[in-house]
């Protein structure tokens, strides 16, 4: 009576990768620069800038973001965004305040939310970000990287000269 079906047509879903974050740019911090790379950010400073991320924005309730362009998969805004914003998907909250245009794949709002711009909707956004670095291209980078670093046996017998020359000094 309550059996399950045994077919073969129940075929399991991909699961998705939780997107998360892994940078806080805190309270009281004024940054100026760029941000780019994978992963997701929360911004509760102010940040000046460049934003191409592929991961998720959060700009936070006291997070104030000025960038002529800023591009990320996900972008919520709570705080205040001043530029244009890229997305596949953009959450404004009641709190966000957004001076820019927007285009995205889609668009959450709450009552209060504010936006000055226009919105273009696309079935499909290009973010145009930098190809997502292979896990192996990295390992050898960093093998590369600590390959050049100096042996330590030369350090070590430097150290070792000026102690004997600080000894012989007292004596």
């Amino acid at each position: 009576m309550f059996k399950r079906s045994t077919t073969p047509t129940d075929t399991p879903q991909p699961v998705q990768a939780v997107e998360r974050i892994t940078s806080v740019l805190g309270s009281g911090i004024v940054w100026h620069g760029s941000i780019n790379g994978s992963g997701g950010i929360r911004i509760e400073g102010a940040f000046e800038g460049e934003i191409a991320l592929r991961g998720m924005l959060v700009v936070g309730e006291t997070g104030r973001v000025t960038c002529q362009n800023v591009r990320a998969n996900t972008v919520i805004v709570a705080g205040a965004v001043r530029g244009n914003i890229t997305t596949q998907k953009l959450e404004i909250r009641a709190s966000g305040r957004v001076w820019g245009d927007v285009v995205t794949t889609a668009f959450v709002t709450e009552e209060g939310a504010f936006l000055r711009g226009q919105i273009r909707m696309e079935e499909t956004v290009e973010l145009d970000l930098e190809p997502a670095p292979e896990s192996s291209s990295s390992e050898d980078a960093q093998a590369e990287s600590f390959a050049q670093l100096p042996e330590p046996a030369p350090i070590i017998e430097a150290t070792q000269k000026i102690m004997r020359k600080k000894k012989t000094v007292k004596s």
